[in-house]
């Protein structure tokens, strides 16, 4: 592979690495404290999940779900206010999906069936929803304390026996996703080999994957010094190699990449378009739910401004992960890529102490160049 053409295709993962290293060197260091390294992808739960579900809406052709965040802040409301009544956590976790998803079939109608532009229906729903979470608390902050449901997404995996004052289990699981990750890049190579398919080469395939394993071992290492595996982090996984799976190895998945990519043409193809907008909406709805229900675990309390401006940081882990302004282009992987690099500058600049007005600055000039990058590496002018 050319110097040039491995630059572009693994630019925001180089970029990356330069924002981590710079990060690190101007926090002195402390932005490698096991803590900070923990909380990097806790703290950004809600944009690595809700970030899978905006990719689908970018999919079709740019469009973007303005909502989420308040649909966020409502299932939050709704559950804090059912665990303040004493309801059972599992039930209202089911009650709050269920919501969730009545809400994601609303957007979905009214896109994918009526035709109201997303923008337009979503910035609807925007104030519909940050209204009924309002109105539901009543100006007030609900604190959640069950324990059961604290359990099921904010605490910690320990295994007796083996975590001590270091939690080894957290090493053990990340040399284990490694090994696996290794073995598996190589039967999936055997097998694209059987049926003839061209691939890389196999030196650039295994280093690629001996970095990415050397990376999973590094952060289960600074795991094991703090508390262990959280268990929200395992939510995030299964989010994510769900979608992952769907956008990359299903047909289904296709159909999104097929809309953007030429509308018309998967209409003459027989692919009801109607069902795509209706399906990225309603997963986006669910998955912002989800991701109140995370978010109320996570903070302990729910209040009017929860989910304040959270799509925001979910369209912008798309774009800067690499998906196209102009839809049919983007991928499960480089939104995660995004994402944390979003997470590493927000958590940089937090420990940095830089105000928090500068902080807006600096997010809006990363989207604004990723956005530039996307349009001009790509030749793109337009639409078309």
């Amino acid at each position: 592979m050319k110097a040039s053409s491995f630059v572009k295709k693994y630019t925001m993962i180089i970029a990356l690495v330069v924002v981590f290293i710079f990060f690190t060197i101007l926090t002195n260091g402390r932005l490698l404290y096991p803590q900070n390294i923990s909380n990097l992808l806790l703290q950004n739960s809600y944009v690595l999940i809700m970030a899978c579900g905006m990719l689908l809406c970018i999919l079709t052709g740019g469009n973007v779900d303005l909502s989420i965040g308040s649909i966020l802040g409502m299932v939050a409301a709704i559950a804090a206010l059912l665990m303040e009544r004493h309801w059972d956590p599992v039930l209202t976790i089911i009650v709050c999906l269920a919501v969730a998803t009545l809400v994601g079939i609303w957007q979905g109608f009214w896109i994918g069936n009526m035709h109201i532009p997303p923008f337009i229906a979503t910035l609807a729903g925007m104030f519909l929803f940050r209204g009924i979470q309002r109105v539901l608390l009543d100006a007030k902050t609900v604190s959640v304390y069950d324990k059961t449901y604290l359990a099921i997404f904010s605490s910690y995996i320990t295994v007796p026996g083996i975590d001590t004052n270091v939690h080894w289990s957290a090493l053990i699981v990340g040399i284990l996703a490694a090994v696996v990750l290794v073995i598996y890049t190589a039967f999936s190579r055997a097998k694209k080999a059987k049926k003839g398919y061209e691939m890389n080469s196999a030196a650039s395939a295994f280093s690629q994957i001996t970095v990415i394993g050397l990376l999973i071992v590094a952060y289960s290492w600074e795991l094991a010094h703090y508390k262990g595996i959280p268990v929200m982090v395992l939510w995030i996984l299964l989010v994510v190699f769900v979608f992952a799976f769907i956008t990359s190895k299903t047909a289904f998945g296709r159909r999104f990449y097929a809309v953007g990519g030429n509308e018309k043409a998967t209409k003459l193809s027989g692919i009801d378009v109607k069902k795509v907008y209706f399906a990225a909406y309603c997963a986006m709805a669910v998955l912002a739910g989800f991701s109140g229900l995370l978010m109320a675990a996570r903070i302990g309390s729910v209040s009017g401004d929860t989910g304040y401006t959270y799509e925001m940081d979910a369209i912008g882990a798309c774009f800067i992960g690499g998906a196209s302004a102009y839809g049919g282009s983007g991928t499960v992987s480089g939104v995660i890529v995004g994402a944390i690099m979003l997470g590493v500058i927000n958590q940089g600049m937090s420990i940095f102490g830089l105000d928090n007005n500068w902080q807006y600055v600096v997010k809006g000039a990363v989207l604004m160049i990723a956005v530039v990058f996307d349009v001009v590496s790509n030749k793109k002018t337009g639409k078309s």
